[in-house]
């Protein structure tokens, strides 16, 4: 039976911390939904109320479009393991871009991977959890190394023409906010 939090108790905030593999959900006001797969240890609950994950480089940048123009998202973890649970956070995300101050704050506590380009934070209106019973059991595999190798092989320079050409407008055509280099202030 599904139950409802205010807050992420002591034990969510662990199963969180041990989480594989989680799943963002954002939405434009018009527009398709955006539903992405997240691992490589980027998921932190900040406290009781506010968790974030870094985000890296990728074909694309919905969830900072949709962010920028509602602020509305979902979190979801669930279980793999012999102990079944699904946690669903559902709030209000922003992007905390490099050179901010949120930023500054909150990326020491990510290791470091190759193509980082903004932390997103969920501020948590209510949590969820239920049961998982359907959700299959996987034993533990091991991270996929592609999108580290793919950023180092493009360096720096070639990170942010790839921004620059990728990830500043998502696929329903709205501005994503992300400044790339100082050229990019509006």
């Amino acid at each position: 039976m599904a139950k409802f939090y205010d807050q992420l108790s002591p034990e969510l905030q662990r199963f969180l911390s041990e989480q594989l593999v989680f799943f963002t959900a954002t939405a434009p006001i018009e527009g398709r939904i955006n539903l992405s797969p997240r691992g490589m240890d980027t998921l932190r609950c900040l406290d009781e109320r506010t968790v974030a994950y870094l985000d890296l480089t990728g074909s694309g940048n919905e969830t900072a479009a949709h962010l920028r123009q509602n602020g509305r998202m979902t979190i979801m973890c669930c279980s793999f393991s012999e102990q079944p649970l699904i946690l669903r956070l559902y709030g209000k995300g922003r992007v905390a871009e490099p050179g901010t101050d949120a930023w500054e704050t909150i990326r020491p506590r990510f290791p470091a991977i190759p193509g980082a380009r903004q932390i997103m934070i969920l501020d948590i209106e209510s949590a969820q959890t239920s049961c998982g019973f359907g959700v299959p059991i996987f034993g533990a595999g091991r991270e996929r190394t592609k999108l580290q190798e793919w950023a180092q092989s493009k360096g720096e320079a070639g990170l942010a023409d790839y921004r620059r050409e990728h990830n500043r407008i998502s696929t329903d055509g709205l501005d994503t906010g992300l400044v790339v280099d100082e050229s990019d202030i509006r």
